[in-house]
């Protein structure tokens, strides 16, 4: 049943405060392959949930962090609206609150924005055990720091997420795939040449030598753009299983193959990388995810000479982060807001780099 459970989670964390025992909070446990291992005592925030507020014409929806995305997802979807940066579930115990913590966006996010562009504010327990509110529950909110979009990817190391508004947007009127047979180079470049022209792009995929193009909007638009991109159209069920397979990390290529799994972030137009194994670009060619056996350091020195950064998904752990290293001043920069929202460091310590 939902309920709000804000007091009894302060309390235990202004108890572990006092303590010093570090807390792990925990949703549905889905995204909990992302980060590094963390030693101390769960935080279950189970039963915390329930969608306090939505008002479809506001295009904003509040939700307690424990709330299913399913639930959220299905709210939203009865009054045709949906969240535009199409969150992976990752399974079907996904929260919202591990949602934002994990800072995770779909394939549509860089048409729509990433996930910290929706957030409009935020509600948590710090480190000391205090209840603090950021941000608002409208669009227009520019009074103080934004410290709301701060908890996006933060893992849980700032606070400890209670509450969550974000923006939502109305779903496309149509949708359809096409497919196009080209290798990495040539999808990239023929992405390259479809960035500068005004379609109404939703998804761009790479993978087995197959480009695939999701076009989202008015029937007439998308109808014109389908002429002017070519290739085969792809069935409606075929199509949403592919972006669901993508959008959750389902999709053959995942679960399949040798070799660690590693998502590269890249500036869209990089070209194919120098490294050996087997490939699926998403976001355009900004996202890339590589099932390999080259070693860490040369993944990592190749991403970060293309202008981008990796992160280790599965795969060989010894001695190797999950995220990519951080320059030292950002990484100063992480532990001055680390010492100022949980000064005893209790919150999921080391989950994203070791102090942090």
């Amino acid at each position: 049943m939902a309920a709000d459970r804000s007091a009894e989670i302060a309390e235990r964390v202004r108890e572990a405060a006092a303590r010093g025992t570090p807390l792990i909070p925990q949703g549905g446990g889905t995204k909990a392959f992302l980060g590094e291992a963390v030693a101390g005592e769960p935080l279950p925030l189970a039963g915390h949930e329930g969608i306090v507020g939505y008002e479809p014409t506001e295009l904003v929806i509040t939700a307690r962090a424990g709330t299913p995305l399913a639930e959220v997802e299905a709210a939203l979807a009865a009054q045709g609206q949906m969240l535009g940066f199409e969150p992976p579930r990752l399974g079907a115990a996904s929260t919202l609150g591990g949602v934002v913590a994990a800072g995770l966006s779909g394939p549509r996010r860089p048409w729509a924005g990433a996930l910290r562009d929706f957030v409009l504010g935020v509600r948590l327990v710090n480190g000391r055990g205090e209840v603090l509110r950021f941000g608002g529950q409208v669009m227009k909110n520019v009074a103080g720091y934004d410290l709301s979009r701060l908890m996006a990817g933060a893992q849980g190391t700032l606070g400890v997420l209670l509450e969550v508004s974000l923006r939502v947007v109305p779903r496309p009127v149509r949708e359809q795939t096409r497919v196009l047979a080209l290798d990495a180079a040539g999808a990239l470049e023929r992405l390259a040449g479809l960035a500068r022209r005004p379609l109404p792009l939703a998804g761009a995929c790479h993978v087995a030598g197959r480009l695939h193009l999701r076009l989202a909007g008015a029937a007439a638009g998308v109808e014109a753009a389908a002429a002017e991109v070519g290739g085969e159209v792809m069935g409606e069920a075929e199509a949403a299983a592919f972006w669901d397979g993508v959008r959750d990390l389902a999709h053959p290529f995942f679960r399949d193959g040798e070799g660690a799994l590693w998502r590269i972030a890249l500036p869209p137009a990089a070209p194919p990388l120098p490294l050996a194994g087997e490939w699926l670009l998403d976001w355009g060619g900004g996202q890339r995810f590589l099932r390999s056996a080259e070693p860490a350091g040369r993944i990592r020195e190749v991403a970060a000479a293309a202008g981008g950064h990796a992160t280790r998904l599965s795969g060989p752990a010894a001695g190797v982060t999950v995220f990519h290293p951080l320059p030292e001043p950002i990484l100063r920069l992480h532990r001055r807001l680390k010492a100022a929202l949980d000064p005893h460091g209790i919150l999921n310590p080391g989950r994203l780099y070791p102090g942090l």
